[in-house]
């Protein structure tokens, strides 16, 4: 007995809604490849988080009150701000507009795992999805590919995703970037 899926439906006057649906299918199909997700970078900006609570937690329960307890607010709301900006740096820096990281694949000759990241911006219908490698100095790293297309070639006129489309585009994408380079003479 075959298991019918619910398909996938996005609110077409939200860019965010339709971008969060393709990011998902894009993970899905990633993972479907025999890349597993790797999680340290969200685990790290959790941990910062959780940090920048318990500096916050501290400051507002110390057992002092306010004039006996300034220098120790004041380390705890530089605390703060430093935290905030190590956690926005990462952010900027690292992830930038990541939607997945992962690890090679177990049977892969290549070292290095894969970086997917999309883009749609506001007020257009082009999303962009590139597949870049997570360590692109490292020798068995490929060049990162793209591809820009509109996201009304994958939805129906009621918001639901032929995933069909997508799942081939994204799928062509991947096997792009597992091409050998060709090498020059």
């Amino acid at each position: 007995m075959e298991e019918k899926k619910n398909p996938k439906k996005a609110n077409l006057v939200d860019h965010n809604s339709i971008k969060h649906v393709l990011d998902e299918s894009v993970t899905e199909i990633v993972t479907s490849r025999g890349y597993v997700e790797d999680v340290r970078m969200s685990n790290l900006r959790l941990a910062l988080g959780a940090l920048i609570i318990v500096v916050a937690l501290f400051a507002q329960f110390y057992k002092k009150k306010f004039p006996e307890n300034r220098e120790f607010l004041l380390l705890c709301i530089a605390l703060y701000v430093v935290l905030n900006g190590i956690m926005q740096l990462i952010m900027y820096l690292k992830e930038k507009n990541a939607i997945l990281f992962t690890y090679p694949p177990k049977d892969s000759f290549t070292s290095t795992g894969l970086v997917v990241s999309s883009k749609l911006p506001r007020f257009s219908d082009l999303y962009t999805l590139e597949i870049a490698s997570a360590d692109p100095k490292s020798i068995s790293a490929n060049p990162p590919v793209q591809f820009t297309k509109s996201v009304t070639k994958w939805f129906t006129k009621d918001g639901i995703m032929v995933e069909g489309l997508f799942w081939k585009d994204v799928e062509a994408l991947i096997n792009e970037y597992k091409k050998e380079p060709k090498k020059s003479k």
